[in-house]
């Protein structure tokens, strides 16, 4: 009789789990479409960030549609404008149209399709980089790049020996750190995601606010930075004077002058300039290999340059319109807030404005945006084609105020479909370069003062 009962709540109990998990599946399928449409919209909340709409009488998912077919989609601090996605191609129209662009791209590219780009962009073709010019390895000039190469992976540069140009720009990782964003001075974490400095020499902007004038000025900076390497003039210097190696090497880079932080940066940033790609798949394809490109990429590479409109920003060999623009990630008048280049400038047209990225090599550097944002490309596609967020003043203040930023006018919804996406996610993949192993060189040995042995508590006594 016990057992019977038993029996019986044990098959009631199991109908129930039943009967909740086809409930909860319904529930999940019908609110899917919904939380689709959200999942862009807080695309641009970091994880960990507090829910901010209820502060400001949001609701979790608020989409509208327009007349014009469009949707509006609130997020926790503006909006999307998204357009329906264009209609797929069949396979067999797929197919044909893949053939017309092989035949279109394979002609040299004053003959490619005009681009889509706006009246008053000043843009270049995408392509191969320039030739790097020949260093003979006697000169000087080779000398500076080898000392240069030391420092760059040198921690004593740092005031806790721990840090290094190369802890956030290490070679095994495309030449960034691959975190959100990174460590500084005392673990400290910062506010910036480090960009890979692959190709840097051919940069005209640098640090993602533009503050620094040249690539010699940005790593002084970082050196003299508290939150970064956290050293100091005497410091850096003192070091290296006292390591019988750096003498040595800056006598042949430098012989007319003394070793000084400022000689240090300029060796650095000729190191630096030496890290550059070119081999990647598009490269191959530029120099006449056909079947460089999969079908996929093909259809990328156009759309890159027309429907998608990327071209307007990310243009010339280093895909890259080295220009600030404003793309609606500021977090302006929230806990994650950064003004970009309008900390440097205080001019109200720079507010939330940071730098155009490289795009080449890019499917190895994330995360990506100047706050670390998205752990993949598909995300930073989805949002582009959604036109980024559009920041909507949630008070009367920040209604009256003339600092709320606006985001570029170049920005605006695609209607990209799923196959777009992933075409264009093939295009960027190919930009890929082959790994490159790059060894630091041997650490170089400090002399050891008259009857002591070097410590880091002396280095700190000056």
């Amino acid at each position: 009789m016990f057992q019977g009962r038993h029996l019986i709540r044990v098959c009631l109990l199991l109908f129930t789990l039943l009967a909740m998990s086809v409930v909860a599946s319904e529930v999940r399928r019908h609110d899917s479409d919904e939380v689709n449409e959200s999942k862009v919209a807080d695309a641009t909340e970091p994880r960990g960030m507090p829910d901010q709409r209820q502060q400001v009488g949001l609701p979790r998912v608020n989409s509208t549609t327009l007349e014009n077919g469009n949707r509006i989609t609130r997020g926790r601090s503006g909006f999307f404008e998204r357009k329906p996605p264009r209609e797929e191609r069949t396979p067999e129209a797929r197919t044909e149209y893949i053939e017309q662009l092989r035949d279109i791209y394979s002609k040299p590219p004053q003959q490619w399709p005009a681009p889509h780009v706006d009246h008053a962009v000043a843009w270049k073709e995408i392509g191969l980089l320039p030739e790097l010019p020949p260093v003979d390895p006697e000169s000087e000039a080779a000398a500076r790049i080898e000392l240069g190469k030391h420092l760059f992976f040198d921690p004593r540069l740092s005031a806790s020996r721990q840090i290094a140009c190369a802890s956030c720009h290490d070679p095994d990782l495309a030449w960034g750190d691959g975190r959100t964003v990174s460590f500084g001075n005392e673990r400290k974490m910062l506010t910036r995601n480090a960009p890979s400095i692959m190709n840097v020499r051919y940069s005209q902007v640098f640090f993602w606010d533009g503050r620094a004038e040249s690539l010699e000025d940005q790593a002084h900076a970082v050196m003299l930075n508290p939150n970064e390497m956290g050293s100091s003039k005497s410091l850096v210097e003192g070091r290296l004077q006292s390591v019988p190696l750096y003498l040595e090497l800056f006598q042949k880079a430098y012989p007319q002058e003394e070793i000084t932080i400022e000689v240090a940066s300029r060796a650095i940033a000729d190191f630096e300039r030496t890290i550059v790609g070119g081999r990647s798949r598009f490269d191959r394809f530029m120099k006449g290999d056909p079947n460089a490109l999969s079908d996929e990429a093909m259809a990328g590479l156009d759309l890159f340059r027309r429907e998608a409109r990327c071209i307007n920003c990310h243009h010339g060999p280093t895909f890259s319109d080295n220009q600030l623009h404003v793309v609606g990630l500021s977090y302006y008048g929230r806990k994650y807030e950064d003004l970009g280049q309008f900390e440097q400038t205080r001019r109200i047209e720079d507010v939330g404005r940071f730098k155009t990225p490289s795009l080449r090599n890019v499917s190895q550097t994330g995360p990506y945006m100047h706050n670390g944002l998205f752990p993949s490309i598909r995300g930073v596609l989805n949002m582009y084609n959604a036109g980024m967020p559009t920041l909507v003043p949630k008070n009367d203040q920040q209604m009256d105020d003339p600092f709320f930023p606006h985001k570029s006018p170049l920005l605006m919804p695609l209607g990209l479909n799923t196959q777009d996406l992933s075409d264009l996610e093939s295009f960027l993949q190919s930009l890929e370069e082959p790994p490159l192993r790059v060894r630091p060189p041997e650490r170089a040995e400090e002399a050891p003062s008259e009857g002591t042995t070097t410590s880091v508590a002396a280095d700190y006594q000056d």
